[in-house]
């Protein structure tokens, strides 16, 4: 009889984009593969894997008591009715709600990935600290039952996990990328093209690239900026269509919509940024690493853990424009060590992030026994 596993995830698309791999091999270890997320378009395209979706109404902004205590109860029901051996709950929501939830059930194994602690552990101020003791007591209760395993994307989160409740904790860094999908080419293009690609969210560090694009054009007017992305409507941190439509008036960076083929735009850059308040492991800088691209990112926990500090990229000063625009500076400046910092990036993701160690490191993980 097959062994049944079950992913639990607030989104299909990120799925699909940090998670679909793993399915993949459960299918070729003949698991029955269940997926159980808030639905956008994607739902034929992941039955068409074999996989059995069940749709789950999770709003990831905030929806009231009523619209909590509905996405709890229909987590609870789904991990009731599968029975599954192995559960994977990935992102905030289903990692609090499915561990409180499975608390109730007799669950095989029960697998929580932490990617980032979230933009409520970056905020301040009292109702920020009040929100943050109140998830770490969910945390606590979450994890605390049998047959419980935290997966980490980097140290200071597996330092803060580990200081709320004893469980068996592993450090996986990031989501992986298949290498076979990254070429690196070096740089082909006349003048310097810099380029951010994130969700559209204040905590990526949109307005200080902003900002660190007026000072660099000053001195460098033929040198490129490019922000790809999309706007998150369910996110409080989202940027508006005001704010995409302002910085496309100022004109100092060139403004475009989601990629589908990341790849391609950073092999036609030269510099990748990502100036986050905080990360898990950002799956940008692990794909800039495989396209041999030279990174500036801040010194801040998951960003700092995705590169080789002045060896892969720079680290700059959170939240500061001026410190962002020297790392940027520095290497637009220096070809050689935009070229060393690439080479040494690919082979950080050959070592670090190729996809097949990183799904080998999690069936370690589902089949070990406790």
């Amino acid at each position: 009889m097959s062994k049944k596993i079950l992913f639990v995830v607030n989104v299909d698309w990120f799925f699909i984009s940090h998670r679909l791999p793993l399915a993949l091999e459960a299918i070729k270890k003949s698991y029955d593969v269940y997926i159980s997320c808030g639905i956008t378009d994607k739902k034929e395209y992941l039955e068409s894997f074999g996989f059995k979706v069940h749709p789950l109404d999770l709003s990831r902004s905030n929806t009231g008591i009523k619209g909590e205590i509905k996405a709890f109860s229909e987590i609870y029901h789904v991990l009731k009715e599968l029975n599954p051996d192995v559960i994977h709950f990935v992102t905030i929501k289903p990692v609090l709600y499915g561990g409180i939830a499975s608390r109730f059930l007799n669950i095989g194994k029960k697998v929580f990935s932490i990617s980032g602690l979230g933009f409520i552990f970056i905020k301040q101020g009292f109702k920020a600290r009040v929100t943050k003791t109140v998830i770490k007591i969910m945390y606590k209760f979450a994890f605390g039952g049998k047959n419980s395993h935290v997966i980490v994307q980097n140290p200071d989160d597996k330092a803060v996990i580990n200081s709320i409740v004893n469980v068996p904790t592993t450090l996986i860094r990031g989501s992986g990328v298949d290498l076979s999908q990254y070429e690196y080419i070096e740089e082909t293009n006349d003048n310097i093209k810099v380029s951010m690609a994130c969700r559209l969210l204040k905590d990526k560090g949109i307005f200080e690239y902003i900002e660190a694009t007026k000072i660099l054009k000053q001195k460098f007017p033929n040198v490129e900026f490019e922000l790809y992305g999309d706007i998150d409507i369910h996110n409080p941190a989202s940027l508006t269509l005001d704010d995409i439509q302002n910085i496309k008036k100022e004109g100092f960076v060139k403004v475009y919509g989601f990629s589908k083929d990341i790849a391609k735009v950073f092999c036609e850059s030269n510099i990748v940024v990502l100036p986050s308040y905080r990360e898990g492991l950002p799956k940008v800088l692990i794909e800039a690493a495989a396209c041999g691209r030279a990174v500036v990112t801040t010194d801040v926990p998951g960003c700092r853990d995705a590169i080789t500090p002045n060896i892969t990229g720079l680290l700059c000063k959170e939240k500061d424009p001026k410190s962002l625009a020297s790392k940027i500076e520095k290497i637009i400046m220096d070809k050689n060590l935009r070229n060393s910092m690439g080479k040494a990036g690919r082979e950080l993701a050959k070592n670090e992030f190729d996809i097949n160690q990183v799904v080998e490191k999690h069936f370690e993980i589902y089949e070990r026994k406790e």
